[in-house]
């Protein structure tokens, strides 16, 4: 693919004149130094879209769609959900690791992954959304697909994550295409919110009144209601999930195609790759870095906390609000601010910086947090903050991605023989985010079955709502407030970050220089 226009030096046609000393070793700095096109970039933006469309639509839909469409007890619901994440979870630094070890092919170490996993991938998350016929299988079947559909698409989007440090050489290059990677993130939630929310909420199944029960097959039994109408809204529901889960299958596999044919993943040629290590040398090489930990324990309790608002906030919205109808409308406005937003904390951190943007930004969102449970329902007055909590949720979206490739290059500024493990690096921070979803995930479900949650119910107990409430507010916020007095101690500010790109920058210069002097050699 094309790359960025260099500099007149850098022309095609100083490349084909006979090769000498002095042209040897500007064609290896023209490369080393190529930038990134637009279209390159967006390209590999839009390979980051299935993750978030997929993530988004089981985030916000999986558990309601366990408790009030497939009909699953909550204690089940919350063993699937917890169990489906911790898998997925372990999966992660297991797939980095071996990803570490994958050898070079001619489409790159990273691309086979990422295309290989794609279509079993697709049809696993397709059968997450079918409800099977026979009710003592059911746990059994979703979660088999559910762990399944987690460990494929960790085979993607770890080499994917990873692919960051193989575009290019330039950390301005591979901050600008980490914009745009965040900017078509945020509008895959975007898409995976709408699709997921307006197919699904244009078939409306009945809630279960008290002193009604539902069957396995969606009937309502009671003497005095028609069980015809409820039954037939209730399939329509459930065929509604999969016409979704069809739509974001095909999203899939276009957005896997695009990232394949416009994205050349970049060989690392003045780098010598480190011997291979064995998994538990990995995890003590990482967990060794310490602006590494602290990054990692930081975004893991403020993730924990917009996991559990986003787990439970179609249920809050439903009940402890009473906006059944609207609350995909809800969820589709947070995820249009965020998109919005996203450009500009890539501008506030440019100007101020990531640590301080790490403040502002996780911090913003406290104010809505408390005020969604203290002002009386009003369906207009939920859709203003959702839009300003929505801010928010760039920042937690855009801010880890963008950190993550600055403690990578501190680790090789401090390990300058240890090189070709960022597939790790990157494993190990998905690892504990996705094991911070499943908890939540788990002990919210868990939380609200030991509350007393009736499925499908057009009210619940006052216990629910109070659960409810807690999950979305109070917790949330403690649990912010723990992760920013990590980042107190991060080490690396601005300065570092510069100093550490200016080392990097003189040690690549070094490593072009020895490669040329070789090639020097070899010519004549």
């Amino acid at each position: 693919m094309a790359r960025g226009e260099g500099s007149e030096q850098c022309s095609n046609a100083s490349l084909l004149q006979t090769p000498s000393p002095e042209g040897i070793k500007r064609a290896v700095k023209c490369e080393s130094r190529s930038g990134l096109s637009v279209c390159n970039k967006l390209c590999y933006a839009i390979g980051g879209a299935p993750y978030q469309i997929t993530g988004c639509a089981i985030g916000f839909f999986l558990q309601i769609y366990l408790l009030d469409v497939a009909l699953l007890d909550p204690f089940y619901a919350s063993i699937i959900l917890f169990v489906g994440r911790a898998w997925d979870a372990i999966t992660d630094p297991t797939v980095g690791f071996l990803v570490s070890r994958s050898p070079w092919t001619r489409f790159g170490r990273m691309m086979p992954w990422i295309v290989l996993s794609t279509p079993l991938a697709v049809l696993s998350y397709f059968l997450i959304w079918y409800v099977p016929s026979v009710d003592q299988g059911k746990v059994i079947w979703y979660l088999i697909f559910y762990c399944s559909f987690q460990t494929l698409q960790t085979c993607f989007h770890v080499p994917y994550s990873a692919l960051t440090m193989f575009i290019s050489t330039e950390q301005k290059e591979r901050d600008s295409a980490t914009a745009y990677r965040m900017t078509v993130e945020v509008l895959g939630t975007l898409v995976g919110t709408a699709v997921q929310g307006q197919i699904v909420g244009m078939a409306s199944a009945p809630c279960i009144r008290s002193g009604e029960k539902l069957n396995s097959t969606g009937l309502l039994v009671a003497s005095t209601v028609n069980i015809t109408e409820p039954h037939v809204s209730l399939e329509h529901l459930r065929n509604a999930y999969m016409i979704a889960s069809g739509v974001i299958c095909c999203i899939y596999v276009i957005c896997a195609m695009v990232l394949f044919l416009g994205v050349k993943e970049q060989k690392e040629t003045c780098r010598v790759r480190t011997g291979s290590m064995s998994f538990f040398q990995g995890i003590r090489m990482v967990m060794g870095h310490g602006p590494y930990v602290k990054l990692v324990m930081g975004f893991l309790f403020t993730s924990l906390a917009f996991m559990l608002l986003e787990g439970n906030f179609a249920l809050f919205c439903s009940y402890t609000l009473g906006f059944r109808n609207d609350f995909q409308n809800i969820l589709l406005v947070i995820m249009l601010s965020a998109t919005l937003a996203i450009p500009f904390w890539q501008w506030f951190l440019t100007k101020f910086g990531k640590k301080t943007a790490v403040y502002i930004g996780t911090t913003s969102v406290v104010p809505f947090l408390v005020s969604v449970i203290l002002v009386p329902s009003n369906l207009i007055v939920i859709y203003v903050v959702s839009f300003a909590a929505g801010v928010s949720v760039a920042a937690a979206f855009l801010l880890p991605w963008s950190m993550l490739p600055d403690v990578v290059d501190d680790f090789k500024i401090q390990n300058p023989e240890s090189q070709g493990h960022e597939a790790i690096f990157y494993s190990f921070y998905v690892f504990f985010t996705k094991f911070a979803s499943g908890v939540s995930l788990g002990v919210s479900t868990l939380s609200l079955d030991f509350a007393g949650y009736v499925t499908r119910g057009c009210t619940q107990p006052a216990e629910v709502d109070l659960t409810l409430k807690i999950l979305v507010s109070p917790a949330p916020i403690v649990l912010i407030i723990i992760g920013l007095l990590i980042f107190i101690s991060y080490p690396i500010n601005e300065e570092k970050r510069q100093g550490n790109r200016k080392l990097l920058n003189e040690q690549r210069e070094h490593e072009i220089d020895s490669e040329t002097d070789s090639t020097e050699l070899n010519v004549v």
